[in-house]
């Protein structure tokens, strides 16, 4: 008679448990990201280990893609992701109808909006060491063989306006990311685009060209910056620690902009400001793991003052966002009727 009683109430807790484990909802977020091997989903892995780890009612799971605009464009035709990889290049191309998002708009099912924005990536040049004395500023890339990035990046949209802005035309070679190093060693490449995350963490496929090429820092001319400012560029000095290997230079001049992993109105406000708190919290854990993190344990508060205002003329702002700028005072009134609401989509 005990044993059935001992039976019985182990059968019961644990209908109990797996009722009660069962009511608990977890939604699942697809979060869209840049190919295996690039900046954009080595942080995305790092920051949704912490994600799934601390909120328990959601389910992140990284879904690599070609470029960070195909997760913008997939998020706003309504498709699979419920977060998306995107950038103030992108955003200004998505409100504008221009460039990559040319015709998009009317394409579109919801509109993204930004909730979390998490380093700058800074653009610049590299060539073959043994090239310094040919090549000494960008625009000797004239006419030259140059991989600037795979045709859906942000940062080879930023580096083609910035040739553009300087009227530097170059022959733009598509090439499989694993034999990039070995394609300027031997000759068949001039130029190669170089960008790190925070000023910190260059993407793998760039450390990995590094071991097959022994490529140098390619500056800017002092004339070039100034046409580049000029024309709404902006420079950040890099330091040779931040490619981990000799770059043939004492610093490097870098082009910087803003990106984020974002997600849509389809997470409460509630859960973003909560996302964001917890990334705050363990900020620690994420830049241990990734450099690329630097800039939001330095400041993550400042750096979202300074994402939105990259954007906040193109894109909405989450009111999750919101609400953790204005507790950390540096919201500006001036944004309030840029957030977001049911009506946005």
């Amino acid at each position: 008679m005990l044993k059935k009683s001992l039976s019985a109430l182990i059968i019961g807790t644990a209908v109990i448990f797996a009722t009660a484990s069962s009511a608990q909802k977890v939604t699942d977020i697809p979060w869209g990201t840049s190919a295996v091997g690039s900046t954009g989903h080595k942080a995305l892995v790092t920051l949704a280990t912490v994600l799934n780890r601390e909120m328990k009612d959601y389910r992140v799971t990284v879904q690599p893609t070609p470029g960070a605009i195909v997760t913008v464009k997939g998020y706003a035709m309504g498709q699979q992701f419920l977060g998306y990889y995107g950038a103030d290049v992108a955003f200004h191309e998505l409100a504008t109808d221009t460039a990559r998002f040319k015709g998009f708009k009317a394409q579109m099912k919801r509109q993204p909006v930004q909730s979390f924005w998490t380093f700058t990536i800074e653009t610049g040049v590299g060539i073959l060491a043994s090239n310094r004395d040919k090549i000494k500023q960008w625009r000797d890339l004239s006419g030259k063989r140059v991989f600037t990035g795979r045709p859906p990046w942000d940062v080879r949209a930023h580096l083609e306006r910035a040739f553009a802005a300087l009227g530097v035309k170059h022959e733009y070679v598509p090439v499989d990311l694993a034999t990039t190093g070995s394609l300027l060693q031997s000759g068949r490449l001039d130029g190669i685009i170089i960008y790190t995350a925070g000023l910190s963490a260059p993407a793998p496929w760039i450390t990995e060209a590094g071991l097959a090429a022994d490529w140098a820092a390619l500056n800017p001319s002092a004339e070039e910056v100034a046409i580049l400012k000029k024309a709404g560029f902006d420079f950040l000095e890099a330091q040779p620690a931040a490619f981990r290997r000799d770059i043939h230079a004492k610093s490097i001049q870098l082009s910087p902009f803003y990106y984020g992993f974002h997600v849509g109105l389809e997470v409460p406000e509630a859960d973003v400001y909560r996302m964001l708190t917890i990334i705050e919290k363990n900020v620690d854990e994420l830049v241990k793991s990734d450099k690329s993190f630097s800039q939001i344990k330095t400041n993550m508060a400042d750096m979202q003052r300074r994402g939105v205002a990259s954007s906040v003329n193109f894109v909405p702002v989450h009111p999750g966002l919101a609400k953790y700028m204005r507790e950390r005072k540096v919201w500006d009134s001036k944004w309030d009727n840029r957030i977001a609401t049911a009506k946005t989509n």
